[in-house]
């Protein structure tokens, strides 16, 4: 190669890398250069002294790194060919290779960090950079920019950080729930949920099939791919992420760019036990992949059709330009060094040999700022991160200074009636005042109002697929959206939504609050205590309230927890606000309307069932139900059966949904009520229902369900409400946190200056004080859950077993539900304690 001796610009930062002792180089004095010991065309090694050599090639120029040369380095040397050209030459003609700083080179062979310098991607995946070195974290770790042998090595779940601008250590981690296996990675750049879902030898291979979801809460955006065996074979393919470079399954993948948005995300290593064919890939949003995963299985040609398939060395990239035509997810395969898997590309169809492959998620998209556990949790609630540091983790993962997402990996989005139960049930716990969690959410909810009608947001609709959405509507914009169907639900300017933009917090509060008001005044007003004047359901809408499936409230029209509970909560809030100056209504007059509303909306959701009557509906219902061998347990009934409907005005000419609940627990948890004889029949039918065993109660040996139809007769009831629905006879953990805090807190009033008389009548102060601990006892049998949003059950020999709920074929008509495996409203067990004194 001419001109080795000359000192040609360097075109990337030098880079040390750390190789073993080999004699044939380290004995070597400098001198002339010499030919590489090592595989690469066109290499040269020249020695500089004992200890360090100059490896110099190149792509038709020079590109110089320094490696320095240890006896105490116990791996492997693997040198690449340069992959790297002078950008200030003439520009390449190869169009897969990306630029930074000075330098192109391939994205498949290295990482570039800062927009100026590269680490090669090795065989065990990418290297790391700490200051001008790039390092392999499995041997190093990086102290201030300087490596540290032997790698420090720490009890928590956190890497080294990705580039030297992270001054915060990277955060991973993995839960499984087969047969999904879920991966996180956070740093400074940018936060991803990978879920790999391979088929169990048990799993009902009708809904189950190897998948891979890459999930980013910028922009809800996200990448699916589905892969079919290529016999042909269902059930034969299996796929999992194998551990990088790093010690972990997933790395960093950045970019930085010149003037526009970084490029970021994962970098990982997915094996193939067969040849795999790519059925399916979808990049963009979340929404959009939900759609075709929940929905009727259809693809978006306006989407799929912007897919571009490339070859790149070694491998296959798929991108995808969003409909803003600026940002861009990719997703690359490569062979694994040493690999020999091989991928063929027919057009648009991909076919994978059986093997490893490096795959690279990224998108150019404006990220979050995350909250690290240490900023969303309050100083007074530090010790929880090393005492429960995956539910921690999980919060931070799901927190950010704008808003709290709902949960991973479908709902990683603002959801206003998950982000206000969550922040209620957490607040002991939650970091406040500025950048604090409950600003964030307090902010989240304000920001996107209505600021017509004052409705609150229920789900945002942002990135994408809110592109997509306007366009639907002839509009082309980006600007987000809100879903206003729930009817749930300082001087900081709002500048989310656009048409917010020039109206303060609290005046966005004032028409929330106004609205509410205005709702509740009908039925307060003397003789006008009504079914008509109850809230119902906004028209045309299906749902309105947390239970937001099609058959969650039965068709019904009137909710029990937003007419019994959350109506008359917040109308005490904003008494309270206004007594405080912060609001400006009438307080009395909006204490007035609470009191109606506590006192006399209940009455119109009293279901009775006589016992004999109760009886021969759980004999019916177990022969019915399709549950096998399903115990009635009518022995444990010995009264009444009473509960609270569901709902009012519902399906099939229902006045009543009839279906115990716990629905309940809403109104333990947010009112302290007065009326003595209402309170006693309410809280032990409450406890009642947690006492029994379902189907003549709501516990299993699981949870307690959040719905049992068993009472209600009509066919419909089994029907809808099935162990496969999404709120169907499934458990849900933040019910069991609120209802456990409820009764709780209404336990802690026999101590109080105003006594409730049910404190002194010992038979339902006993039951309560029992279901109480008959919920704990049951909720920390199944302290490996309750992170999980929703999950279901199995029935065997007298026992109910756990079932991931996506498991299970959904109810006829229905679409899969899967459930997330971290859920915001699911981490409340981190404020939710067990009252010890209440055993």
């Amino acid at each position: 190669m001419a001109g080795e001796d000359q000192e040609a610009p360097a075109v990337l930062a030098p880079m040390t890398w750390w190789v073993p002792w080999v004699p044939d180089i380290a004995a070597c004095q400098p001198g002339p250069a010499i030919p590489c010991l090592y595989q690469g065309s066109g290499t040269l090694v020249r020695c500089i002294d004992d200890y360090r050599i100059r490896i110099i090639a190149g792509l038709g120029t020079f590109t110089k790194f320094e490696v320095m040369v240890r006896r105490t380095v116990q791996f492997f040397l693997a040198l690449l060919p340069c992959s790297a050209v002078l950008a200030g030459a003439s520009a390449p003609s190869d169009d897969t290779l990306e630029l930074c700083g000075e330098a192109y080179y391939y994205a498949s062979k290295y990482t570039c960090y800062d927009s100026e310098f590269l680490c090669p991607v090795l065989s065990e995946g990418p290297t790391l950079r700490c200051g001008l070195d790039c390092y392999l974290p499995s041997f190093y770790s990086c102290d201030n920019s300087h490596l540290v042998y032997p790698p420090t090595t720490s009890s928590s779940t956190s890497s080294s950080a990705p580039a030297a601008t992270c001054t915060l250590q990277a955060t991973t981690q993995h839960l499984s729930s087969p047969p999904y296996e879920n991966y996180f990675y956070s740093d400074c750049h940018a936060a991803t949920q990978v879920v790999v879902t391979s088929p169990e030898p048990d799993s009902n291979l009708s809904i189950i099939s190897p998948r891979v979801i890459v999930a980013w809460p910028a922009g809800n955006s996200g990448i699916v791919t589905f892969f079919q065996p290529e016999n042909g074979i269902n059930g034969t393919l299996g796929i999992q992420l194998l551990n990088s470079s790093i010690g972990l399954p997933l790395g960093p993948f950045y970019n930085d760019s010149n003037g526009g948005n970084a490029t970021v995300g994962v970098s990982t290593q997915l094996e193939f036990n067969s040849t795999a064919v790519l059925a399916v890939a979808i990049l963009g949003s979340i929404r959009t992949i939900r759609d075709f995963t929940e929905g009727p299985s259809l693809l978006r040609s306006d989407i799929q059709s912007a897919l571009k398939y490339s070859v790149i060395p070694g491998g296959l990239e798929i991108s995808r330009l969003w409909l803003d035509n600026i940002t861009t997810t990719t997703l690359s395969f490569t062979s694994a060094s040493g690999a020999t898997s091989s991928i063929k590309l027919d057009n648009t169809s991909v076919t994978f040999s059986a093997g490893t492959y490096i795959v690279n998620a990224s998108f150019n998209y404006p990220q979050l700022t995350q909250l690290s556990s240490e900023e969303v949790l309050s100083s007074a609630s530090a010790d929880l991160i090393t005492q429960s540091p995956m539910q921690t983790t999980a919060l931070s993962f799901l927190s950010y200074t704008t808003k709290l997402t709902a949960g991973a990996w479908r709902f990683l989005t603002y959801f206003g009636r998950d982000s206000m139960i969550a922040a209620l049930l957490l607040e002991p716990v939650l970091s406040e005042g500025k950048g604090g969690a409950i600003e964030a959410v307090i902010a989240g909810v304000l920001e996107r109002i209505n600021r017509t009608d004052g409705s609150v947001c229920h789900e945002e609709t942002i990135g994408d697929y809110a592109t997509w959405t306007n366009l639907q509507n002839n509009i082309t914009s980006t600007a987000p959206l809100c879903d206003y169907a729930m009817i749930t639900t300082s001087q900081t300017t709002a500048s989310f939504f656009p048409a917010n933009s020039n109206l303060t917090y609290k005046q966005l509060a004032h028409i929330n609050a106004n609205k509410i008001v205005n709702l509740a005044a009908p039925f307060a007003a003397n003789g006008n205590q009504t079914i008509e004047n109850l809230m119902h359901l906004k028209d045309g809408q299906i749902v309105g309230q947390w239970r937001d499936s099609t058959y969650g409230i039965g068709g019904g029209r009137i909710p029990f927890d937003v007419n019994t509970a959350l109506a008359p909560a917040a109308l005490r809030s904003i008494a309270t606000l206004s007594t405080n100056g912060i609001l400006d209504f009438n307080a009395s007059l909006v204490n007035e309307y609470a009191q109606v509303w506590e006192d006399s909306t209940l009455q119109f959701f009293e279901v009775s069932v006589p016992l004999e009557d109760a009886k021969a509906l759980l004999q019916n219902y177990t022969t019915t139900s399709g549950i096998s061998g399903l115990q009635s347990k009518v022995d444990t009934l010995d009264s009444n059966v009473s509960f609270y409907s569901l709902s009012l005005d519902g399906n099939d000419n229902l006045s009543k949904v009839e279906v115990m609940n716990t629905d309940t627990c809403f109104r333990h948890f947010l009112l302290n009520t007065t009326n003595d004889d209402q309170l006693t029949t309410f809280l032990n039918a409450t406890a009642n229902s947690i006492r029994l065993t379902f189907p003549a109660g709501l516990m299993t040996d699981v949870g307690m369900l959040v719905a049992n139809p068993a009472y209600g007769g009509n066919p419909v009831y089994a029907a809808n409400w099935t162990t496969s629905a999404y709120h169907g006879t499934v458990v849900w953990s933040w019910p069991q946190a609120m209802m456990s805090r409820g009764l709780e807190l209404q336990l802690s009033r026999c101590n109080s200056s105003s006594i409730p008389a049910f404190c002194s009548d010992a038979s339902v102060y006993s039951n309560v004080k029992n279901a109480y601990n008959l919920l704990w006892d049951i909720i920390e049998a199944n302290s490996a859950h309750l992170s999980t949003e929703v999950w279901s059950w199995t029935y065997a020999d007298g026992k109910f077993s756990y079932i991931d709920l996506g498991a299970l074929p959904p109810p006829p008509g229905s679409s899969p539900t899967e459930s997330d495996i971290v859920q915001l409203w699911s981490l409340t067990f981190l404020a939710v304690t067990r009252d010890e004194g209440l055993k």
